[in-house]
């Protein structure tokens, strides 16, 4: 079992998930405006139980994850980032690389969160598995999650499509 590192950025912890993040992982995927571009439709409890642990369990086969991140002012959970091999059906593949997600709550939109906590884990997974591709898939109408990309050095590499979803394919 591999450990998950704590990573601390000015205004984030970047952490392993408690048990106790799940209130408000469910919430968060339970909102709209989180799950537009992430298949269009709201998470139930249970669809959010199923994503919280594979989030978790993606640390013990693979050496890498996602993170909770946690507020460092408020110590609150507002969103996750990190990276996943999730075998997804898509061409070209991913697979084999680390592919490169985030979701803040959207009371943290806006504020250079994202980048800040999408940042940190590039720096970690650059650190741990430099010869690992880093890659990231987005709606094409997703502009505040290209935008974050692109300050992230991300190029588009190839325009496909994903569960019926116009989708842009990034790599660093």
């Amino acid at each position: 079992m591999h450990s998950v590192p704590t990573i601390e950025t000015e205004r984030l912890i970047l952490r392993p998930y408690r048990r106790d993040d799940f209130g408000p992982y469910s919430t968060l995927f339970a909102d709209p405006e989180v799950t537009r571009f992430i298949g269009g439709v709201p998470f139930s409890r249970e669809q959010a139980w199923t994503r919280f642990l594979r989030q978790v369990g993606m640390w013990h086969y693979f050496g890498f994850g996602f993170f909770a991140l946690q507020d460092r002012e408020t110590g609150q959970f507002i969103g996750e980032a990190g990276f996943h091999d999730l075998h997804r059906v898509i061409t070209p593949s991913l697979e084999g690389t680390m592919e490169t997600g985030w979701a803040l709550s959207p009371r943290s939109h806006g504020r250079g969160l994202a980048t800040e906590a999408v940042g940190a884990a590039l720096r970690w997974g650059e650190q741990q598995f430099p010869s690992l591709k880093k890659t990231c898939i987005i709606d094409v109408a997703n502009l505040a999650s290209l935008r974050v990309a692109s300050k992230l050095h991300f190029r588009e590499a190839r325009r496909t499509v994903y569960h019926g979803a116009q989708v842009i394919l990034l790599e660093r």
